[in-house]
């Protein structure tokens, strides 16, 4: 086994729009932003991760920033194949004259077409991999929630990543009912950039509203601990003057919304097309909730008043969708819900 061990490496890796993550043999050995820096002529890699994203909206003609996926989607195909070819590379870097053979297992969005399916696929074998498996999102959220998900009982995840959100109900290893909607971390950054540029004439970028949303996002206008407010600076849309606003937790939540409203539209939508058995099991164990987007401030509480089930954040909420995976990877022989 030591040898064959040595010859094929397995890696579960979480292809997410924000953020990607890779599991090897149980522990995170990835965990960087989705985003490459490419040169601009020649399209040859500078940077992957974190310092591509230090590069993200500070780039000349010959950078050129680009983050691979849109809304769970490989949106750039070229730029893709890199970032995972990268990222694999960042596990062991010594190794330059040998390349084991990778098995992966890599999770993509309940919604995807046979396109995107095939896209994920191709920029995984192109990356060299040999072997490979893809789970869709929800279910590898609720494996690594901890949920057993063969058992004959329902169970409801919503996984709010960076580019989707992904709401379904699972019993019996399967998805029963389930939607996919394009309203999700990138949105609520939008949001943000479209706010401060109406209600305050401040023109940011997209990491100045994603400090603001780690910072000061909420879901409801009034919260038991507030956060104190926070100082934007940037530049006058009128004047280009430099200005300074404090930007309030009350004023996120408000301006969050309308996008937070669809995402309890499309849980309802879920509930209804749930058989009353399962959805009998959910009312009794509560709705998990998953990825980023379940960190933003009194989600679970906003969601539990409106809906009357009680909702759950998952813990570490941001590695449940990467730790599920990799329940997967040691399991590819077992579960039958697996896409090969």
């Amino acid at each position: 086994m030591g040898l064959f061990s040595f010859l094929t490496q397995e890696l579960a890796i979480d292809l997410g729009t924000a953020n990607t993550i890779i599991i090897h043999s149980d522990k995170i050995v990835v965990d960087e932003p989705s985003i490459v820096a490419l040169e601009g002529s020649t399209g040859k890699l500078i940077a992957i991760g974190h310092k591509a994203r230090q590069m993200h909206g500070k780039t000349h003609e010959n950078i050129k920033t680009i983050r691979p996926l849109r809304d769970g989607v490989i949106a750039d195909f070229n730029a893709a194949e890199q970032m995972i070819r990268g990222m694999i590379k960042m596990i062991n870097p010594r190794q330059k004259f040998f390349t084991p053979t990778l098995r992966m297992v890599v999770c993509i969005p309940s919604g995807s077409t046979e396109v995107e399916i095939r896209a994920v696929r191709d920029s995984s074998e192109h990356a060299g991999g040999r072997d490979v498996y893809m789970i869709y999102e929800p279910m590898a959220a609720a494996l690594g929630i901890g949920i057993d998900v063969e058992a004959p009982e329902g169970s409801m995840v919503v996984d709010i990543g960076g580019g989707t959100t992904e709401i379904a109900v699972i019993a019996l290893g399967g998805i029963v009912c389930n939607q996919s909607i394009r309203i999700a971390g990138d949105g609520f950054t939008a949001d943000i950039q479209a706010y401060m540029r109406h209600q305050h004439n401040i023109k940011i970028g997209e990491r100045t509203a994603e400090e603001i949303k780690i910072n000061v996002g909420s879901a409801l206008p009034d919260l038991d601990e507030p956060p104190g407010d926070y100082n934007v600076r940037g530049p006058n849309l009128m004047t280009a003057m430099p200005i300074e606003v404090p930007v309030s937790y009350q004023e996120i939540s408000h301006c969050l919304d309308k996008s937070l409203s669809k995402v309890e539209s499309a849980i309802i939508a879920v509930l209804e097309q749930t058989p009353p058995e399962l959805y009998a099991d959910i009312v009794s164990k509560g709705i998990y909730l998953a990825g980023g987007g379940a960190l933003l401030r009194g989600l679970d509480k906003r969601l539990t008043d409106k809906i009357n089930i009680p909702f759950l954040v998952a813990e570490d909420p941001l590695h449940a969708v990467a730790r599920g995976t990799g329940i997967a990877l040691k399991n590819v022989n077992n579960f039958s819900f697996l896409i090969r």
